[in-house]
């Protein structure tokens, strides 16, 4: 999982005889030396430490959290010492370019830094494991009754289920899952905000926002530009989905004005909305004919034959099949006897070609899509393995994400008919389009609030503008503010709601996601002019196409070695990310919900 094994924190192991201690000043061979011996180090370190956080990933028990807390200490350690070290050569004069940014990548790929004081990265990752592991073995209700992480997700999305219900899984879920950790969550902080300081950023945020080959600052203002551009899109999109509750749920339930209640859009997180799609569908229009979880059911078409089609789709592009090795020590299903992260996830174990997924597989549409994004990674991590060790990573975290959803767009239903899923006499015409525009929507364009919200919210914890006391009104209000959703009921003076969504937990950076939803329409945009397409960009399919995919492998196979805008130039010819190929897919439904919406009110 390079995408997230580059989360793990890397680094301090045998003290490096490194010139840097040396009374002499550091000269760019010195530099050159330690950067050699740093790789060498860490590639070793990243593959045990893979092993184990996979062990504890499909093992959750004290002695594997324990395992993991251990060796993640020592990955933390390694971060740190070798980012200290790197900021001693970055001033150096005569540095060559590859040498300097590999001294860059060392200084801001931490994720959590820990302070040398003396047991501070043992603390840091015990809290941090443990934190993980909370969510890993969190429970929800459902009439009373326990319900696991995964389950509960599943009947979020399930439609004949009442509001009484939704609103009781949301608030169990965030009671019971969230609540506990934010103390423990507060401690983490607080460490993490000494080491990024020990490094020379202000703390923990401004060490994020500083690995985007651009100033912290301008990432800030690039990302924030980018949502304004889209806001008005979302905002007839909220618009329409709010009157569509309304007609089913009444004001009582859904008022016509204000935000939407957040347990009501199908998702845990109010994150993406496809699930409630059967009631926002245009009459007359909406409905596509076909599920893709009914049509594998209906095929005989198990978990398996899932990651096979995902494969399919790879290999369609003149890719390599997978390893044999992916098959045998993949989880592709909840074991019964054991406790899991079920959270989907890519892996790559040993920096070569042991490459996996970890994923409790359900047959359905989001499951389906949701390997053709795993895989992605996996491609991806393939792709650049003959890299330095530095290198071994998306051009930007963003594009890591990106990779498996813009292959994922090429999901439509020309594709089903590719693959034999989808009879070819239900292709959904012409005048389904708004309907499958929506249904994409649902999840693409309501997504990006949320993408941008949740590390908008940690930058603030980190940077202590949001304080422990208030985490969960500033949670609320940034839901508010940029979603336009409110909770269910009132919460409790000690939730943390934030907790409840794994990626807080886990401390995975999340703006990444809203990149990747930015990035997958240029990269899906391009492919598809690649492919001499001329029809709706939304019924673009270049399965099967191998000029599509030799030009994609060449940027894939650059990994972090150049700045992020040499590699997006290289596949789709522009060096900006822009939401221009996101507006230009979605136009048409712009101008229907604008329609649709004429004489409501809009925002909240």
């Amino acid at each position: 999982m390079k995408a997230m094994i580059s989360t793990l924190s890397l680094a301090l192991s045998l003290v490096v005889a490194t010139p840097a201690l040396a009374q002499a000043a550091p000269t760019a061979a010195d530099a050159d030396a330690f950067i050699a011996s740093v790789e060498k180090d860490l590639f070793d370190y990243t593959v045990e430490a893979s092993q184990v956080n996979w062990v504890n990933s499909t093992y959750l028990t004290e002695d594997t959290d324990a395992m993991a807390s251990r060796i993640n200490a020592v990955g933390t350690e390694k971060s740190v010492k070798y980012a200290l070290e790197a900021a001693k050569y970055k001033d150096v004069a005569g540095l060559s370019a590859d040498t300097k940014r590999k001294l860059d990548i060392l200084r801001t790929g931490i994720v959590l830094p820990a302070p040398t004081t003396p047991g501070a990265a043992t603390e840091l990752n015990t809290i941090a494991t443990d934190l993980q592991s909370q969510y890993g073995k969190g429970r929800g209700t459902l009439n009373g009754k326990e319900i696991s992480g995964s389950d509960i997700e599943a009947e979020m999305g399930n439609l004949s289920n009442t509001p009484t219900q939704f609103a009781e899984m949301w608030t169990s879920w965030h009671d019971k899952v969230g609540a506990p950790m934010k103390d423990d969550y507060a401690k983490m902080v607080g460490i993490a905000n000494a080491g990024a300081k020990e490094l020379g950023f202000a703390d923990t945020g401004a060490m994020w926002r500083s690995g985007y080959d651009m100033p912290p600052e301008e990432f800030a203002k690039v990302t924030e530009q980018i949502w304004n551009d889209m806001k008005p899109l979302y905002m007839a999109l909220h618009t329409y989905v709010r009157s569509k509750l309304n007609e089913k749920y009444g004001d009582a339930v859904q008022p016509k004005t204000g935000p939407i209640r957040a347990d009501l859009l199908g998702n845990m997180w109010a994150q993406e909305w496809g699930n409630i799609y059967p009631l926002v569908a245009p009459a007359g229009t909406g409905d596509l004919g076909y599920d893709i979880g009914d049509l594998l059911t209906a095929k005989g078409k198990g978990p398996l034959d899932m990651v096979k089609a995902g494969e399919n789709f790879y290999s369609s592009l003149g890719m390599a099949p997978l390893p044999e090795t992916f098959w045998k020590r993949s989880q592709f299903l909840k074991p019964a006897d054991r406790e899991v992260v079920c959270h989907a996830s890519a892996w790559d174990v040993d920096n070569k070609d042991d490459i996996r997924i970890k994923m409790c597989i359900k047959v359905n549409a989001d499951d389906f899509i949701t390997i053709h994004h795993e895989l992605g990674h996996n491609y991806y991590q393939r792709a650049y393995n003959k890299q330095p060790f530095l290198y071994l990573n998306g051009a930007n975290d963003g594009f890591h994400e990106a990779i498996g959803d813009f292959v994922a767009l090429s999901i439509t239903p020309q594709y089903l008919v590719d693959i034999g899923l989808l009879d070819k006499a239900k292709v959904p015409s012409a005048d389904k389009d708004i309907g499958l525009l929506l249904r994409q929507a649902m999840d693409k364009v309501a997504f990006l609030p949320f993408g941008l919200l949740v590390d908008r919210w940690r930058w603030g914890v980190f940077d202590g503008s949001i304080q422990p006391a208030d985490y969960n009104k500033k949670w609320t209000e940034l839901r508010t503010q940029y979603q336009g959703i409110v909770p269910p009921g009132e919460r409790p003076a000690n939730a943390f709601d934030a907790g409840a969504k794994f990626h807080i937990p886990g401390n995975t950076p999340y703006t990444r996601y809203f990149l990747a939803r930015v990035l997958q329409f240029q990269f899906y945009r391009a492919a598809c002019k690649q492919a001499g397409w001329k029809g709706p960009l939304h019924r673009c399919s270049f399965y099967g196409n191998k000029e599509v995919g030799a030009k994609l492998n060449a940027m894939l196979e650059m990994g972090a070695s150049k700045p992020w805008p040499d590699a997006l130039q290289a596949f789709t010819g522009s060096r900006e990310m822009s939401g221009k190929a996101m507006a230009d897919y979605f136009a048409p439904l712009k101008k229907w919900l604008d329609a649709q919406n004429k004489g409501k009110p809009q925002g909240w």
